[in-house]
């Protein structure tokens, strides 16, 4: 309290040990100093081996102390929040604003109906009075499946709200509220429950039901005159306004089951036209800014993704301690809630908590003026989104606008309103420039609030202990490298662009805070240095050159006090935060995963961008559900590769690179035992660092080699990556380094008519061999009911080790018991020919009896032999689904050619049929009319 009896709403506490971190600081930015000192004293010679890599790690050194610098803008002056609602509750609550809420959603299929809906529901049973609340729902797809879910839940909210109001319900998703409670059996208000979770199942399954079928029962469309508008509608892209007020709170018959005022909801889908463009969600935003100022109003907006629902009922009113305190809320312009996720394994298999983001950037931002808007979970003034600048001398107080009383009814509303969400609306007008959120860069809303903070507002981040919103993350790695490129490109975009922070907010926000910027704009250009480091030194490794001081140089120190301290210190972080060690290994190996492959091509697609040799960004919406074979391996924390994907190519190509460079270090000193010591005090860091890169590959090396589920890596992926490292010139060197002595796949496409047989030679007793046969096609018009090929195969004595009957398609292995020519005979049954692919691959494996210390080195040579046997059966599995995809091709082919002349024959037999008719009837009413004139 103080002198002037003044008790805040808020009050901000800075963070303890702040001291000891800058001393620490300090230090790293010595150690950094001496390995920049390092560098340029030793410089090879012009003409000495390594001088170029040398000088590329100079300059990859130099980024990551710089990056290093940047970050501390995170860090140097940490701040919390702690709000009073009590005392907000007590000055002001018959003088709460309006506020509007406003839920985007674009994409029914990768966004579903139901979970849209719940999100929907538990902001709609905010702790705030019903009739200062206004739930907006965008609907960038125009869906009726949406709107029909809406209209669902308006009906269902008439009794949830007031459940969730008598028995203080949290969270306030239904969905997630019921999975809560599910093993709960002394709950005080059984009955209830099971009343309002029997209206949820209700819902839940018609939404479902509609949802699979893909549409709607006509007495569903006669229900509600909303369904009407989208008589107009031709697709998602192309259709009119569709404008709806399902619930109108300023409706006195708009009562819930306990005849309180409900809240306001509406259903918008703006007008689209192929021609115009839309800017995403940006322009979503900006239309649902017009239409809700001329139905509600509110002083107050908050954004949340369609996929962020409630956690927390009380979160508004902690939003309003920040925007109506006395002294200090006239400056703040947006309040941030972190970003949070209900569906995040143990360990963070993906990274996707964004731990430290949340628990420590962010409040270091907040100490230098405010964190980044990052889209959802945002509470806004109305009139800082609209471009107003901050000047002290009028706004030093919030004033909640007076109601005005609306006379038009609901229907005139919408009519009045339809014409703010037109494709054309914001021709030659400031929205998307100086009004509104901004537009042409994938993340609109970063760019946005630095535009706000550069006209003289603040932010601030609010970080309760119950989370305010719980979303959905990221369930593949696909999923997660697509949705951090998103990012990283349109930071990157930002920088380069008339907004960057380097020039835009100089002078304009405080240095930290623009630092700060800079550290998220520089993610992309991230993704040089650490491509650079992850692959030259160990490929010097391999060559032995070192790059780095011996053990016994006192160089040595910085090096290891550096790297020791970085990742000491990012532990200890991630611990901090609530995570664990296996957590923040994950979070390495992403790290890792994201410089190298997102954040890479949205440099390129940036670069390429800027000189015009590529069109404007995509913006690419996240899944929200996925498969449950998918969403079970994320349970148990199963790395999911399964698609292809460029980034996939990248990664497996880093992946292979080192693991042949360890591989082949590891050789060098087991075949000569004379250099090892020498070998390890000079290459020490060079070892250390190859192997890391390694073990943090463990989970794509078995996606590559050794998995056989779905979730596998693609074997294109592994071919291409293989083919890359050949283009470096590294085929010689894979080969040298496996000592292996390879085995090619015979493959072999035949013809056959009544009998085939082929022999392959088994040189060794024990060897598996792989066997695969695919019926491409057969030269028939019609398929036979014998469609498919016979196969016995023979052993060197004539014994018969596998017999097959009638398959299209078979991919077996087995154990040669005897060294000597195998048979393998094919019988065709059917009297047309059949086209066959046949693939043979035998796994072997030898190695020099010779080498001394066999107990230490076979070891080594047995994972070089697993190593080279999954490389040799990426090829036989290619071989094998060439095949497959082939033949599915030529039937789907010959389905069609069926089904077009299945057609011509039935439409030629209907047009005589109906012919007939008419000469019939014609017949018939001749001699009607001839009998009657009689």
């Amino acid at each position: 309290m103080g002198n002037d009896g003044y008790l805040p709403l808020f009050e901000t506490k800075r963070a303890k040990g702040r001291a000891l971190y800058r001393v620490f600081a300090g230090s790293m930015f010595v150690g950094i100093c001496l390995i920049w000192g390092f560098r340029v004293s030793h410089v090879p010679r012009e003409g000495e081996d390594g001088r170029l890599v040398w000088i590329g790690l100079l300059a990859a050194e130099l980024w990551f102390g710089f990056y290093w610098i940047l970050t501390q803008a995170h860090r140097w002056n940490l701040v919390s929040r702690h709000t009073f609602k009590d005392r907000l509750s007590d000055r002001y609550e018959n003088e709460l604003p309006g506020v509007d809420i406003f839920v985007c959603t674009a994409d029914p299929v990768i966004e579903p109906p139901l979970m849209v809906i719940n999100t929907v529901l538990s902001v709609m049973a905010y702790d705030y009075p019903p009739e200062k609340l206004s739930v907006y729902l965008s609907d960038d797809a125009g869906s009726h499946l949406t709107f029909f879910a809406l209209l669902e839940a308006s009906q269902f909210a008439k009794y949830w709200i007031p459940f969730c109001r008598k028995f203080n319900v949290e969270p306030r998703s239904p969905a997630a509220f019921f999975d809560s409670i599910s093993n709960s059996h002394d709950s005080k208000q059984d009955k209830e429950l099971a009343i309002i979770k029997k209206l949820y199942e209700d819902m839940k399954n018609q939404i479902e039901n509609a949802t699979k079928l893909g549409c709607l029962p006509e007495e569903v469309h006669l229900r509600h005159k909303g369904f009407s508008q989208w008589d107009s509608y031709s697709s998602r892209h192309d259709h009119d306004t569709i404008l709806q007020i399902l619930i109108d709170g300023k409706d006195l018959d708009a009562r819930d089951s306990e005849g309180c005022v409900l809240p306001t909801l509406v259903y918008l889908a703006r007008e689209k036209r192929p021609q115009c463009p839309h800017h995403f969600k940006a322009g979503a935003m900006n239309a649902l800014i017009r239409v809700s100022s001329g139905i509600s109003n509110g002083q107050i907006i908050l954004n949340v993704d369609c996929d962020m629902y409630s956690n927390n009922s009380l979160a508004v009113r902690d939003a309003l301690c920040f925007f109506m305190d006395e002294k200090k809320g006239h400056e703040i312009a947006y309040v941030q809630f972190p970003q949070n996720f209900a569906n995040i394994t143990k360990n963070e298999l993906y990274s996707s908590s964004l731990r430290v983001l949340s628990e420590v950037e962010f409040h270091g931002l907040d100490g230098y003026g405010g964190p980044l808007y990052v889209g959802t979970g945002c509470f806004h003034r109305r009139d800082t989104l609209c471009g107003r600048k901050f000047r002290r001398e009028i706004d030093n107080k919030f004033s909640v606008a007076k109601e005005r009383k609306r006379e038009e009814t609901a229907q005139a509303l919408e009519e009045k309103s339809k014409a703010l969400a037109n494709c054309t609306y914001e021709e030659k007008t400031e929205w998307g420039k100086e009004m509104g959120l901004k537009y042409g860069c994938p993340v609109e809303d970063v760019i946005t609030g630095l535009s706000i903070q550069c006209q003289g507002w603040k932010s601030v981040y609010f970080n309760p202990e119950r989370k305010a919103f719980l979303g959905v993350a990221p369930t593949t790695l696909a999923q997660t490298l697509v949705q951090h490129k998103r990012w990283s490109e349109g930071d990157f975009q930002i920088l380069l662009s008339k907004y960057s922070p380097a020039w835009y907010a100089n002078g304009k926000i405080s240095l930290g805070l623009q630092l700060g910027y800079c550290c998220y704009c520089f993610w992309a250009s991230n993704s040089l240095a650490v491509l650079y480091y992850s692959i030259v030194p160990s490929l010097y490794l391999l060559k032995g050159i070192s790059l780095f001081p011996k053990c016994s140089s006192p160089w040595f120190l910085p090096f290891a006090y550096v790297a020791i301290s970085k990742y000491g210190c990012s532990l200890a972080e991630f611990l901090w935060s609530g995570g664990t060690v296996l957590g923040w290994w994950n979070d390495q190996r992403i790290w890792l995963y994201k410089r190298t492959s997102s954040y890479l091509l949205a440099f390129i697609d940036t670069i390429a961008k800027s000189l015009g040799l590529n069109s404007d960004s995509a913006f690419v919406i996240t899944a929200k559900v996925s498969d449950q074979e998918v969403y079970s391996r994320y349970v148990k924390e199963i790395m999911e590769f399964g698609a292809s994907s460029p980034m996939f190519t990248t990664l497996a190509t880093i992946a292979l690179i080192n693991l042949v460079c360890l591989a082949g270090s590891m050789k060098r000193v087991v075949m000569n035992e004379s250099i090892g010591r020498t070998y390890y005090e000079t290459m020490l860091l060079q070892v250390i660092l190859c192997a890391i890169l390694v073990l943090i590959n463990l989970p794509l090396y078995q996606g590559l080699f050794f998995r056989k589920d779905n979730g596998r890596m693609p074997n294109s992926i592994a071919i291409k990556s293989i083919m890359k490292i050949g283009s470096l010139e590294f085929v010689a060197v894979i080969l040298l380094a496996f000592l292996c002595s390879p085995n090619a796949v015979f493959g072999i496409r035949f013809v056959i008519d009544r009998e085939e047989c082929f022999s392959h030679n088994v040189k060794y007793d024990g060897d598996t061999v792989h066997v695969s046969f695919v019926v491409i096609k057969a030269d028939s018009t019609w398929h036979s009911s014998h469609e498919g090929v016979d196969l016995v195969v023979k052993g060197p004595s004539g014994d018969q080790i596998q017999d097959y009957r009638d398959k299209i398609s078979e991919k077996f292995e087995f154990v040669a018991r005897q060294k000597g020519v195998h048979r393998f005979c094919f019988s065709n049954k059917s009297p047309y020919f059949e086209t066959v692919d046949f693939d043979v691959h035998e796994s072997h494996f030898t190695y020099y009896d010779q080498h001394a210390k066999d107990e230490h080195f076979n070891p080594l040579l047995e994972q070089i032999s697993k190593l080279e046997e999954a490389l040799y059966n990426i090829q036989f599995e290619q071989h094998w689904l060439e095949a497959q995809t082939e033949r599915q091709a030529i039937v789907n082919e010959a389905m069609s050619k069926r089904a077009v002349h299945k057609a011509f024959y039935e439409s030629a037999a209907l047009i005589g049929a109906s012919v007939l008719q008419v000469y019939l009837l014609r017949r018939l009413f001749e001699r009607k009319l001839g009998m009657s004139r009689v």
